[in-house]
């Protein structure tokens, strides 16, 4: 194992970035030498807890500091224009997901880190949720074959939203984009992304002048992948639970999992397996944290998960999605893909 550690800082620390903090400060490849908030005194308590310099002002952080690694957990509204500057000065960046606000961004994000030859990673924390996890392997292993049917549910508990959620320019969309990113990203490495997609958007304001002006609060996604596989996704925020969950039916067997479980049943029901898998958030974060660190400092050994150029799929899927839902007419994630030279 390596000995050099990484300085690294954290932009942005709500309740995510203080978990993407903590995780990082366990990573033993890193070392954390800075962070930041708008919020002053928010910085300068979890500095003194972290014992690192804190910056309210995050175009001083990244002016200021000579990085390594730059942990993101602000959103990009607050900070598109100091990612591109910690690129520039060769900052490998790990941003919590989405990983841009539109797929123009996102491709120019992709493009800067290219072009400077950083690594830039999502992280798609669910993809090391127990659960998930155990689906990805049993697919792999070809336990499950000939699927034709996939549906994705991913309902976010409703809550208080800052008022930049709501907004399209500030936040670039709403539930689609802010909370069934990861469940995007989990069929789109499993299944590959779908050749096209019908969407409907909707939310809860009074009338539709209204709405035409706010986020959207529940989306319905269908996706064709090939002529013999289609699927679904359901995303909203307004009713019920938390509940990310995907089923997936095949010739002979019907598969449901979530972070915390898989089971598997025959076509009548009856339960084939079931099993409870660990789903720590943290421990997730510390998967993706160490994957990061070693795929900085030693490449050739270790594969980075969640590139941002992979990522470019899921940006593209949503793309599509948010314009069919304006076009009233199925979109093709490829068509939008072309529009940069990064392969994913």
């Amino acid at each position: 194992m390596p000995d050099k550690k990484l300085k690294t800082a954290v932009l942005g620390l709500d309740d995510k970035g203080r978990l993407l903090l903590e995780a990082a400060s366990q990573i033993q490849h890193l070392t954390i030498i800075a962070v930041a908030d708008t919020d002053t005194n928010l910085a300068e308590k979890i500095a003194a807890r972290y014992n690192c310099s804190p910056y309210d002002d995050y175009r001083r952080l990244i002016i200021e500091n000579q990085l390594d690694c730059l942990l993101v957990a602000a959103p990009v509204h607050t900070c598109a224009e100091y990612l591109k500057a910690a690129l520039k000065k060769k900052f490998h960046l790990l941003k919590l997901p989405p990983l841009a606000r539109n797929f123009a961004e996102a491709a120019e994000f992709v493009q800067l880190a290219d072009d400077q030859g950083v690594k830039f990673a999502v992280a798609n924390t669910r993809r090391f949720a127990g659960g998930f996890e155990s689906f990805s392997h049993l697919l792999d292993r070809q336990h499950i074959t000939h699927v034709f049917l996939i549906e994705a549910i991913c309902n976010a508990a409703a809550r208080r939203h800052q008022t930049w959620q709501t907004d399209p320019k500030l936040a670039g969309g709403g539930v689609l984009l802010h909370n069934a990113y990861e469940i995007i990203d989990l069929v789109n490495e499993n299944f590959g992304a779908p050749q096209q997609v019908y969407a409907l958007t909707t939310n809860t304001a009074a009338d539709r002048q209204q709405r035409l002006y706010r986020t959207e609060d529940t989306a319905l996604l269908t996706m064709k992948f090939t002529d013999t596989m289609f699927g679904t996704l359901i995303s909203n925020k307004t009713i019920g639970p938390a509940r990310y969950e995907i089923t997936v039916y095949a010739k002979d067997k019907i598969l449901t999992v979530a972070d915390s479980f898989f089971a598997v049943t025959d076509l009548l029901g009856k339960t084939l397996r079931r099993t409870r898998c660990a789903c720590d958030l943290s421990e997730s974060l510390r998967k993706q944290l160490t994957n990061f660190a070693l795929a900085i400092l030693e490449p050739d050994n270790n594969k980075l998960l969640g590139a941002a150029d992979k990522n470019l799929r899921n940006m593209a899927v949503i793309e599509s999605a948010y314009l069919s839902a304006r076009t009233a007419m199925p979109e093709e994630p490829q068509r939008i893909l072309k529009m940069t030279r990064i392969a994913p």
